[in-house]
């Protein structure tokens, strides 16, 4: 005969959470390493002593987690699926009968009180140091790399600096993430930056300024990039760093992550791409006895079809350039500024040379010598070594982070807007895949 589904409409059940979570899921395997009462100390600092409770601070790091480790970023669905899920209400220490806090309520906690706190950094760095603690850390060589997430901004909505400033004089009030650009416009008045300077962006976003307009995707897009420094060994993200998507920023940004030594870790090493082969990067890395097993930034071969510097031969006592017919090239100028060298031959001596031709169109050949050339032949020389191939075949363990990111975590365009929720967002993502790399590693 068949059946049919019937509700019994009992009054009593015995229904126990903790029995309806296997004993190998993730998030039990997760729940086992993060030391919330020590966050909780941490955050003592930003509750008042007075007055009404407020929402557990660890039930809104539980549901943080819950929600990027799952690719899950929009606060509303957040907040539904721990209502629904047993397993997300048995890691929120929620219970059956627990009531899941507002999406507003949510909001306002992540937005104010943790960004006071800078709490979620401290999450992270805990979670490197428990992957320290169990010896995932602890290699001497490190991965440095960047990728483009494209920020929450209409590319449409974008004018130049001047017209966008007049837009927002003629408003009441303005936002969060444009207050955040303006102030860092006056901080940066008051307080010049150490880093390269920029040309006036050609655009800016009317609702995320602080973006960058980028090309590097394909069609313009504002985005900001997400900066790892890793370890070569198991792929666990050291440091994370925000930045608008500039590709002078990544050298920026890897100079911030080495300074900030998170959990103690230095490498003696570096493997990166060709971006950050710059003369400046490459000595900054040898003065503090970093290896940098990076491809060289050179240009040196874009003579149009002719004589590349390569054929002249330098003379490092006399610092001057001998050309192949075995004429001089004399220092002429030093520009502190671009930090080149300019050599150039005499206008008599290239006129009648048989060579001009193949060397140059203009009256004399002039050839550019970086301040930096040592260190960049240094690096060169490493080319050929064993460690430098070695190192190079595990830079793609940070390309299969950036790859997980995008398509596991679903990060490819950023919820919240301005420098700071990028950074948010960032140090997030990279807490859940440092937290599944440490399952993965310990415990499976």
């Amino acid at each position: 005969m068949m059946g049919r589904l019937a509700d019994q409409g009992q009054l009593f059940y015995r229904f126990r959470l903790e029995n309806h979570v296997p004993d190998d899921h993730f998030l039990r395997q997760v729940d086992r390493f993060i030391d919330y009462e020590t966050l909780r100390t941490d955050l003592a600092s930003l509750y008042s002593h007075t007055g009404r409770p407020s929402i557990d601070p660890e039930l809104m790091i539980r549901m943080l987690l819950v929600g990027y480790l799952n690719g899950i970023r929009s606060e509303t669905r957040l907040c539904e699926e721990v209502h629904l899920n047993l397993a997300y209400r048995w890691f929120c220490r929620l219970g059956l009968g627990g009531q899941v806090p507002d999406r507003s309520t949510f909001s306002k906690n992540r937005h104010g009180r943790f960004a006071e706190g800078d709490i979620l950094r401290r999450v992270f760095e805990m979670v490197v140091g428990l992957c320290k603690e169990n010896c995932l850390v602890g290699g001497t060589g490190a991965l440095i790399d960047g990728s483009t997430v494209h920020a929450d901004a209409n590319r449409d909505k974008r004018a130049t600096p001047d017209a966008i400033q007049s837009t927002w004089d003629e408003m009441e009030t303005i936002t969060r993430p444009v207050q955040a650009y303006l102030d860092d416009l006056d901080h940066a008045v008051e307080n010049p930056p150490d880093g390269p300077k920029h040309k006036p962006p050609k655009y800016i976003s009317e609702t995320d300024p602080q973006a960058a307009w980028s090309l590097k995707d394909g069609s313009g897009r504002f985005s900001y990039e997400v900066n790892y420094l890793a370890d070569d060994l198991h792929a666990i993200i050291v440091d994370v760093a925000a930045t608008p998507a500039r590709l002078s920023q990544e050298i920026v940004a890897a100079k911030e992550m080495l300074e900030r030594k998170t959990a103690g870790f230095y490498p003696n090493s570096i493997a990166a791409d060709k971006s950050y082969g710059t003369g400046p990067f490459l000595s900054w890395l040898l003065e503090r006895e970093v290896t940098p097993y990076i491809p060289v930034l050179d240009r040196k071969a874009q003579t149009f079809g002719k004589l590349t510097r390569d054929a002249f031969d330098y003379d490092a006592d006399k610092d001057v350039y001998v050309c192949p017919k075995g004429h001089t090239l004399n220092l002429a100028r030093i520009d502190t500024k671009t930090r080149v060298k300019r050599y150039t031959a005499r206008k008599s001596t290239c006129g009648n040379c048989p060579l001009r031709r193949k060397c140059t169109d203009a009256p004399f050949r002039t050839i550019v010598r970086l301040m930096d050339e040592e260190t960049r032949q240094t690096a060169r020389d490493l080319v050929d070594t064993e460690a430098y191939q070695t190192a190079r075949a595990r830079r793609k363990k940070i390309e299969m982070l950036f790859a997980h990111l995008k398509r596991w975590l679903k990060l490819t365009r950023l919820r919240l807007r301005c420098l700071s929720g990028a950074n948010e967002e960032f140090l997030l993502a990279a807490t859940a895949q440092n937290l599944k790399r440490l399952v993965k590693l310990v415990l499976i």
